[in-house]
C-alpha cells in the first residue's frame, strides 16, 4: 500500500510539473512578446552588435519562432544566459525558450526539467592556442593549462580526454566563456577550449586573429539545440517544426526574396504544405496558415541564416551541417 501510494504521489508531482509549463503559446501571446534566452555573447550564434542589436543563428532562431507565432520577427526579448544559468532559465519559466550554445545530453533532456527541440548547428569540442606555443594536437597539452567554462559539457569533456589519453591536463575553470576567453588573452593558460565554432569566432575578435591557432582534434560530439521547458508538448512542437521549416525551405528553393511568389505560384505539393497554400499545416500546432512563410519572410531559410552569420562573417564552411543530400545531416521531418 505505501508503495502504491508513493507511485501514486510521485506521478501526481509529474502531472502538476507538466501542467505548470502547459499553455506556453497563450502566454506568449498574451505577452506579445517572446522571451528566448541567448548566450552572453558569441559571435555568428548571439552577439549584440554596435547598436544592441542581437545577430546570429541562435538569435534569428529566436525570430523565427516569435515570426510564427506571433506575426513579428521583432517580438523577441533576448535574455543573456550563462552556461550555468541556462537550464533553470527555461525549467523556471524565465524564459519561454534557449537558443544559445548547449548540448543535447542525456541527462539535461531526461532530468533537469527541459526538453530539446531539433539540432540547428552540430559542432565538436577543440583547441585554440597561441601560433608560437609549439602545441600542434592535443596530446601536445600534457602538462599544460587549459581555461574552460564551468559547469559545462566542455569541462567534462576536458576532463575525460585528459583521462582517456592518460595525460595531465590543469583546467582553470570560469563562471562564463568571456571571463575564459579574457585569461587565455593574458597568457593565464595555454590553451582555450570549447566549441570549435566558437573558437573560430572568439579568434575573429581578437586583435592579431593570425596569431592563434584551432588544433586540428575534436575531442567530442557536440549537437546544440534550443531548450524548451518539460511537459509542454505543444510548445516543443512548435518549435521544432519551426526548425524543421527552415531546414526544408532551404532544400525546397524557398527563401526570403521568393517565398510570395512561391506560395502564390509554386506547383510543389511539399511547397504549398510547407507554406500553407494547399494545407493549413499550422493548425497541427495551433499556429496560423502563414507561419511558415512569416518566418521564412523575416529571417530567411536555415541556409540564408548560416550564410549570413557563420560563413560570410566567419568563415564557417557547412560541413555536417550541410542538407543531407549533400552529405550533411541536416534532414528535415516531412511536414504534411
Amino acid at each position: 500500500m505505501k508503495t502504491r501510494i508513493m507511485v501514486l504521489a510521485a506521478l501526481a508531482g509529474i502531472a502538476s510539473a507538466g501542467a505548470a509549463h502547459a499553455g506556453t503559446l497563450e502566454k506568449v501571446r498574451e505577452a506579445g512578446v517572446l522571451a528566448c534566452g541567448v548566450s552572453e555573447g558569441v559571435p555568428g550564434f548571439s552577439n549584440p552588435n554596435s547598436e544592441g542589436r542581437w545577430e546570429g543563428l541562435d538569435a534569428d532562431i529566436c525570430r523565427a519562432v516569435a515570426a510564427a507565432v506571433l506575426g513579428d520577427a521583432d517580438a523577441v526579448r533576448f535574455v543573456p544566459l550563462s552556461s550555468k544559468q541556462k537550464i533553470l532559465a527555461v525549467s523556471s519559466g524565465q524564459v519561454e525558450m534557449t537558443s544559445r550554445t548547449t548540448t543535447w545530453t542525456m541527462k539535461r533532456d531526461g532530468a533537469e526539467g527541459v526538453d530539446f527541440t531539433q539540432v540547428t548547428f552540430f559542432d565538436g569540442q577543440g583547441f585554440m592556442v597561441r601560433a608560437g606555443s609549439g602545441i600542434t594536437t592535443a596530446a601536445g597539452l600534457n602538462g599544460g593549462t587549459v581555461c574552460v567554462t564551468t559547469g559545462t559539457t566542455t569541462e567534462l569533456n576536458l576532463a575525460d580526454f585528459a583521462r582517456t589519453k592518460n595525460i595531465q591536463i590543469e583546467a582553470v575553470v570560469f563562471e562564463g566563456k568571456r571571463e575564459a576567453v579574457e585569461a587565455y588573452l593574458t597568457d593565464r593558460c595555454d590553451a582555450l577550449t570549447t566549441d570549435a565554432s566558437q573558437l573560430a569566432s572568439f579568434r575573429m575578435s581578437f586583435p592579431d586573429p593570425g596569431a592563434h591557432t584551432i588544433l586540428p582534434n575534436l575531442i567530442s560530439k557536440e549537437p546544440l539545440a534550443p531548450l524548451v521547458a518539460h511537459g509542454d508538448n505543444n510548445w516543443k512542437d512548435i518549435v521544432s517544426w519551426t526548425v524543421y521549416g527552415l531546414l526544408a525551405a532551404e532544400e525546397l528553393g524557398v527563401n526570403s526574396a521568393n517565398v510570395d511568389e512561391m506560395a502564390a505560384g509554386s506547383s510543389n505539393p511539399d511547397v504549398q504544405r510547407l507554406l500553407g497554400s494547399s494545407v493549413d499545416t499550422g493548425n497541427f500546432v495551433g499556429l496560423g496558415p502563414s507561419w511558415m512563410r512569416d518566418a521564412i519572410s523575416a529571417v530567411g531559410n536555415y541556409g540564408e541564416i548560416f550564410d549570413r552569420n557563420l560563413t560570410r562573417p566567419l568563415g564557417l564552411e557547412r560541413g555536417v551541417n550541410a542538407q543531407w543530400k549533400d552529405g550533411g545531416l541536416m534532414y528535415a521531418m516531412p511536414i504534411r
